[in-house]
């Protein structure tokens, strides 16, 4: 394909614009591209981390009395010498040791970027919501017994060995 600028070179850039619904492509050679698009196009920069693409939307204030800011003290990981503001600008650690040297300002850091700072097992909670489900079950199926509703009970009753069965890895008790 040929560039839509120059229409001399071999177009290597397409550039979408999406504008009322509509897809609009422009194809482009990388001498034109930089022209018409506001990034840049150079082959000897490394490739952008997604910490850093991302950096605009989740940019960390850079005041003098910030809560995050570290003090002179603490500004540089003591192993790699890493400092803060690199981190931040990177979006990365330069060792293991910086985990140690930033601790105070990761949870800051973390709450901006996702859910919460702890981690949480996807079957715990899966299991803790099972948990809770047969919980309600049983008060249910004590409920329907005082009310002599026993057809309802035995369905209740069923529910709630699945989810024991669940519980129990799938081994029958």
């Amino acid at each position: 394909m040929i560039c839509a600028h120059c229409q001399q070179r071999e177009a290597s850039i397409t550039i979408t614009k999406v504008q009322h619904g509509e897809k609009l492509e422009q194809h482009y050679c990388e001498e034109c591209a930089p022209q018409f698009h506001p990034f840049s196009f150079t082959e000897k920069e490394e490739p952008i981390s997604l910490q850093q693409l991302l950096s605009g939307w989740f940019s960390i204030p850079q005041q003098k009395n910030s809560q995050i800011e570290p003090n002179k003290k603490t500004s540089s990981c003591p192993t790699c010498n890493l400092t803060y503001r690199q981190f931040l600008k990177q979006g990365k650690f330069g060792c293991a040791d910086c985990y140690g040297a930033f601790s105070e300002y990761l949870p800051k850091i973390l709450q901006r970027i996702q859910a919460g700072i702890q981690h949480v097992d996807p079957n715990e909670k899966v299991e803790q919501d099972w948990r809770v489900q047969l919980r309600d079950l049983r008060d249910q199926l004590q409920q329907l017994i005082e009310e002599e509703r026993f057809e309802e009970a035995i369905t209740c009753r069923d529910k709630i060995r699945e989810l024991e069965h669940k519980l129990n890895g799938g081994v029958s008790s």
